[in-house]
C-alpha cells in the first residue's frame, strides 16, 4: 500500500471517529435524563469516552496529514480538497485545546459537527494530489496557510460557542417584538446550516447514482473589425439541471422526474458557461435544505431552535460567553500572523508587492477588521452576552464567505482550488 492510499484510509477511519464521537457527545447530554446513573455521572462518563474517540480521530487525522505531505512531496494545503481537510483537521486541534481548558462536554455536540461538514465539503473537490504551481512553491505556503487555518479554527470554535449561548439564552417562549426577532435569527442561522448539509448530501446521492448532463456554447471572440475566433464550450452537471448555461445546446441529457428539460436558463449577466452550474448547485442547495429543514421541524413539530433550547439547560451561560471569547481571543493573534503578515511578506516574494486588492487579500481584511472590532467592542465598550455572540456567529459566516465565496466565485490571484 503506497503513503497516499493510507493516507485516504486513514482520513476516512478520522471522519468515522469524529462522527462516532459526535453521537457519543450527545449521549452524555441526551441520555442523562433516561440513565440510571445520576446525571452528572452519565454525563461525565459518556463525555470521557466521547473525547477519547474525538482524540483518535484527531490521532488518525494526522497521520492522514503527515503521509499525505511524505507521499506528495508538498505539504498538502495547495487546492480545495487538501486545504478543507487541513481546516477541518485544526477545527479539532482548536476544540481539544478549549476542552482541555473547560471540559464542557456540551461543546462536542456543536463543535464537532463543523469539523464533520468541513470534510465531507472537501470530499466535493477532486482528490487527486497536483503539482504545485511556481507561486506556491515557497517556504511561506506552509507558514502562510497553516497560521491562517489555525486561527480560523478558533473562530469556528468561538462561532459555536457563541450559537450555543444564543440557544440557551433566547427565550422561545416570549411573544415581545425582540424576543420573537431574536428566535427568527436563530431559526435562519440553523436552517443556514442545514443548507449546508443539504447541499452536501445532494452531491454525494447525485454522485453515487452517476448523474451527468452536458450542455454545449458556442463562444465568438472578435479580436479586430472583420476577424474572429470561435471555440465549443461544455459543462457537465452532476446534479440535474433546473437552470441551463446562457445561450446553451443539450449534448446529453439524463432525466430525473420526468424532468426532460432544464426549467429556464440563466440570465445573460451570469457570464461564463460554469455561472449557470453554480447557480444550479445554488437551488439545489437551497431545496434540499428546504426539504431536510421541513423533515426536522416535523420531526420536532416545533421550531428547531425552540427544539434544542432544553438540551442545554443547566449550562452556565457565562461559561459559553467566556469560552467563545476565549476562543476567538487565541485565534485572533494567529489569524493576524498568517492571514496578514505572513501573507503580505509571500506577496511581496511572489508578485512583488505586499498588497494588490485582490479578491482575498481584501476578504481576508475583512475578517480582520471583524475580530478586531469584535475584541475593540469587547474589551472597551462591554458588549458581552448577546451582543458577543451574535457577533461571533457572524464573523465566522464572514471567514467561511472568505474561504469559499472567493475561491469558487470570484477570480482572482487565489482562484486556484482545484475544482472540476
Amino acid at each position: 500500500m503506497s503513503l497516499l492510499d493510507f493516507s485516504s484510509d486513514v482520513f476516512i477511519a478520522a471522519f468515522f471517529l469524529y462522527s462516532g464521537s459526535f453521537m457519543l457527545f450527545t449521549i452524555a447530554i441526551m441520555g442523562r435524563k433516561w440513565s440510571g446513573r445520576k446525571p452528572e455521572e452519565h454525563t461525565a462518563r459518556w463525555g470521557r469516552i466521547a473525547f477519547i474517540v474525538s482524540s483518535l480521530g484527531l490521532i488518525c487525522h494526522l497521520a492522514y496529514f503527515i503521509t499525505r505531505w511524505a507521499g506528495s512531496g508538498h505539504i498538502p494545503v495547495s487546492n480545495m480538497y487538501e486545504f478543507m481537510t487541513f481546516l477541518s483537521m485544526m477545527v479539532m486541534v482548536a476544540f481539544t485545546v478549549i476542552f482541555s481548558i473547560y471540559r464542557k462536554i456540551i461543546l462536542g455536540v456543536f463543535a464537532v459537527p463543523i469539523s464533520i461538514i468541513i470534510m465531507a465539503y472537501a470530499a466535493v473537490f477532486p482528490q487527486e494530489v497536483q503539482p504545485l504551481i511556481p507561486s506556491l512553491k515557497s517556504i511561506y505556503l506552509n507558514i502562510h496557510v497553516t497560521l491562517a487555518a489555525l486561527g480560523e479554527s478558533f473562530f469556528a470554535v468561538g462561532f459555536a460557542a457563541g450559537l450555543m449561548y444564543l440557544l440557551r439564552t433566547v427565550n422561545f417562549a416570549g411573544k415581545e417584538k425582540n424576543d420573537r426577532k431574536q428566535q427568527r435569527l436563530v431559526e435562519f442561522t440553523l436552517f443556514s446550516i442545514i443548507v449546508i448539509i443539504g447541499f452536501l448530501g445532494s452531491v454525494f446521492a447525485f454522485r453515487g447514482a452517476g448523474y451527468e448532463t452536458v450542455f454545449v456554447r458556442s463562444n465568438v471572440t472578435i479580436d479586430s473589425p472583420g476577424q474572429g475566433d470561435s471555440t465549443i464550450e461544455k459543462v457537465s452537471y452532476k446534479m440535474p439541471p433546473i437552470v441551463a448555461p446562457y445561450h446553451s445546446e443539450i449534448e446529453s441529457f439524463q432525466p430525473f422526474l420526468g424532468m426532460k428539460k432544464p426549467l429556464f436558463e440563466a440570465p445573460s449577466w451570469m457570464n461564463g458557461v460554469n455561472a449557470g452550474r453554480k447557480f444550479n448547485t445554488v437551488l439545489w442547495s437551497l431545496i434540499s435544505g428546504l426539504l431536510l429543514y421541513g423533515i426536522l421541524r416535523l420531526a420536532a413539530r416545533k421550531p428547531l431552535g425552540r427544539a434544542i433550547h432544553p438540551v442545554l439547560d443547566g449550562i452556565d451561560e457565562n461559561d459559553l460567553d467566556e469560552i467563545t471569547y476565549r476562543a476567538i481571543a487565541i485565534g485572533f493573534p494567529i489569524f493576524t500572523l498568517g492571514a496578514l503578515i505572513f501573507a503580505m511578506i509571500w506577496a511581496q516574494v511572489a508578485w512583488g508587492r505586499f498588497w494588490g486588492w485582490d479578491p482575498k487579500e481584501v476578504w481576508a481584511l475583512v475578517t480582520w477588521l471583524f475580530y478586531s472590532a469584535y475584541l475593540h467592542l469587547r474589551l472597551a465598550r462591554g458588549w458581552q452576552g448577546r451582543k458577543s455572540a451574535w457577533l461571533a456567529v457572524l464573523g465566522f459566516l464572514v471567514v467561511m464567505f472568505t474561504l469559499v465565496g472567493v475561491n469558487l466565485v470570484i477570480a482572482g490571484l487565489h482562484s486556484y482550488a482545484g475544482t472540476d
